[in-house]
């Protein structure tokens, strides 16, 4: 009897990711670090990892050079780091604080941190992705032309983090498929974009399984690559260590929440178009986000507002936006006023500002515009 064909890997490119885990431990460090590290599972990073420049551009007044790293499983990272092509008062000199710029979900794990950043022949999907989401602008272009050092990255599972899905997974055959045939009865030309993108949605609950397996989960394998990320922005030439700060949208908001528990030296954050209390997703809001929030455990422990607000040490800045969809309303409202609850009986030193603006899930140039504001007093 001829052998059986062997089933296809459930995790192309990260075959190595259970030996990688086997052993390794948690993140620790003081009561908000490893509380929200046990829960999560984030595993501890295996230091500053080997940093190699491949290329470089100019644009509009700041220099940009596109790294690559590896974190010791999966592929290697890319990322870019953005800066003023002249310093403050023309000299160049000094140290510029540090921001470190999370990409969103989306539902768009094809590309990573592309889509805050202009590159030369960009994706098709990175500048839809900035005209749908950011107004169209490259936000990581704007914060450097004021006066700071950007690095944005793609983070685990998105981009050249991604993971490797041809052939597909067994389970996936069949919903792709599916996918296709009502793609060609609309008359529908998907690009490579779109099909991956497809896969990579179906892929992300195999993802949730097999990091549950292992000991973390999606959202604590995210923090991992966020950690290693901060740490590269923190090593950069010129910029001050003891001033950096967490800056997201949607998933990436979730993300620069959980930095600012697991990370002790983060300056500031900015948590925008992430912000409910967990009890107001169910039953509604269950369905509308990915295992980037919905991860397992955290009810009863750690919700949103408890994670961005734990420190109370740092200065954050929570932008909600009254049409958004994917919240509800009632919701977001209870967690901007336990946000406030928490730092007022804070004496950790940190402040607070949360706004709740007109919009739906979107940042609008008046928002990005809010956030820059925000960044250069707390970064001051």
């Amino acid at each position: 009897m001829p052998p059986a064909t062997p089933r296809p890997s459930a995790l192309g490119g990260y075959e190595d990711w259970p030996g990688w885990m086997r052993g390794r431990p948690l993140l620790a460090g003081d009561p908000a670090a490893a509380g929200l590290a046990e829960v999560l599972g984030v595993p501890r990073p295996d230091g500053r990892p080997e940093v190699r420049a491949e290329r470089s551009w100019a644009e509009d007044g700041v220099e940009v050079v596109e790294l690559t790293w590896h974190v010791g499983l999966g592929p290697s990272t890319t990322a870019w780091v953005l800066r003023p092509a002249v310093g403050p008062g023309g000299g160049g000199g000094g140290l510029l604080p540090g921001i470190l710029l999370l990409h969103c979900h989306a539902g768009v794990k094809s590309i990573g941190a592309e889509r805050l950043v202009r590159t030369p022949g960009p994706t098709p999907v990175a500048v839809r992705l900035r005209d749908d989401l950011y107004g169209g602008r490259s936000l990581a272009a704007d914060l450097a032309r004021r006066g700071a050092v950007v690095l944005v990255h793609d983070t685990f599972a998105w981009g050249t983090r991604g993971f490797d899905l041809d052939p597909l997974p067994a389970s996936l055959v069949e919903p792709v498929r599916r996918a296709e045939v009502a793609w060609a009865a609309e008359g529908v030309t998907p690009d490579p974009w779109d099909r991956y993108d497809l896969a990579a949605a179906l892929h992300e609950h195999v993802v949730a399984k097999a990091a549950g397996l292992l000991g973390t989960s999606f959202a604590g394998m995210v923090a991992h690559d966020d950690l290693v990320a901060l740490g590269v922005l923190r090593a950069q030439q010129g910029v001050d260590a003891a001033r950096t700060a967490a800056v997201g949208f949607s998933g990436g908001g979730g993300r620069a929440a959980v930095l600012a528990s697991l990370d002790p030296d983060l300056r500031a954050a900015v948590v925008a178009a992430m912000m409910t209390t967990t009890d107001a997703l169910l039953p509604h809001y269950a369905d509308a986000h990915s295992w980037l929030l919905t991860t397992p455990a955290p009810r009863g422990r750690f919700g949103l507002p408890e994670v961005a607000a734990a420190r109370g040490a740092h200065r954050l800045l929570v932008l909600s936006f009254a049409d958004d969809p994917i919240f509800p309303p009632d919701g977001v409202r209870a967690a901007h006023a336990e946000l406030a609850e928490r730092f007022a009986a804070s004496r950790a030193g940190g402040s607070l500002e949360e706004h709740v603006l007109p919009g739906g899930h979107v940042l609008t140039v008046a928002a990005q515009d809010r956030v820059a504001d925000f960044l250069d007093r707390a970064l001051s």
